[in-house]
């Protein structure tokens, strides 16, 4: 079960290389029932179940709002008629922004090329990347002149994340090896891409944002980077699937809520930069 997603690329147990679920008697235990259960080699903390998997991705998504609605109310009013307080508000936003995304970035690489999954980590990049989503939707919000557009965005979100699972799992969707090469290859090629972009547009190359501007190109970017992530939700399901039915660890629970947070954080902005240009000015 070789995974080419670098979020469970590096993990020995997505990839057949962390010992299987034992199946020696010799290894297993009695629960408080009486009844003998199995375990991990070298592990006492059971494994990786649907139900691990939501309550670590609601911890890393609660957290992850949490520190989204902090952000949005430290920054203040951006439209105050107090221009001192206005220009005050709007650098508080753009270093929040900023900040939040330079060092969610650099916690994505770490947790995702991280062998041994660290639980603090992940909840780190959460609290982070909340930060970032908190001030830019503020921003997003206050130049369209709607919050509403924020819940928007976020409805638009679930309702993609759900009916991509309800997709997946109805129509049985077979993820093969083909796919999630080209999936991944494509994501790497689009982060890749968008780095440049970040940069040339930082240092003057790029006027009003290059592919990222809202205008009809960045329209179509962001619409062309909603598939992209459904694409991803699928691979990630994927990879939920086949590690509960591996019997991975419980501690893998955080890799999976990971994984799932990254895209959906991923298709929120997408969503809400496809609602902002299209009510834009």
């Amino acid at each position: 079960m070789k995974s080419s997603n670098p979020v469970f690329a590096r993990s020995a147990e997505f990839n057949g290389r962390g010992g299987a679920v034992a199946s020696d008697p010799s290894q297993w235990q009695i629960d408080v029932n009486g009844s003998p259960t199995h375990t991990e080699r070298g592990s006492g903390t059971g494994r990786m179940t649907i139900d691990s998997v939501v309550e670590k991705t609601g911890i890393t998504l609660g957290l992850l709002a949490l520190a989204a609605a902090v952000s949005w109310f430290v920054i203040g009013d951006l439209d105050s008629a107090d221009v001192s307080e206005a220009d005050a508000a709007q650098g508080t936003a753009y270093a929040l922004a900023m900040g939040g995304a330079l060092i969610g970035f650099v916690l994505a690489m770490v947790n995702s090329f991280k062998k041994v999954v660290s639980p603090a980590l992940v909840l780190a990049y959460a609290v982070v990347e909340g930060v970032f989503i908190g001030a830019f939707s503020k921003v997003i919000a206050t130049w369209v002149g709607e919050p509403s557009i924020v819940f928007q965005a976020l409805l638009g979100t679930v309702v993609a994340f759900g009916g991509t699972l309800a997709a997946y799992k109805f129509f049985n969707i077979q993820v093969t090896d083909r796919f999630r090469k080209i999936v991944t290859i494509a994501a790497f090629s689009v982060m890749g891409v968008l780095l440049l972009n970040f940069v040339l547009s930082l240092t003057g190359v790029f006027e009003n944002g290059g592919l990222r501007g809202f205008n009809t190109l960045g329209l179509l970017v962001s619409c062309a980077l909603v598939v992209l992530a459904v694409f991803m939700l699928i691979m990630d399901f994927d990879y939920v699937e086949q590690g509960i039915a591996a019997g991975l660890p419980e501690r893998e629970s955080w890799r999976a809520a990971f994984g799932l947070t990254v895209t959906l954080v991923w298709l929120y902005i997408e969503i809400l930069r496809i609602l902002a240009i299209l009510r834009g000015d």
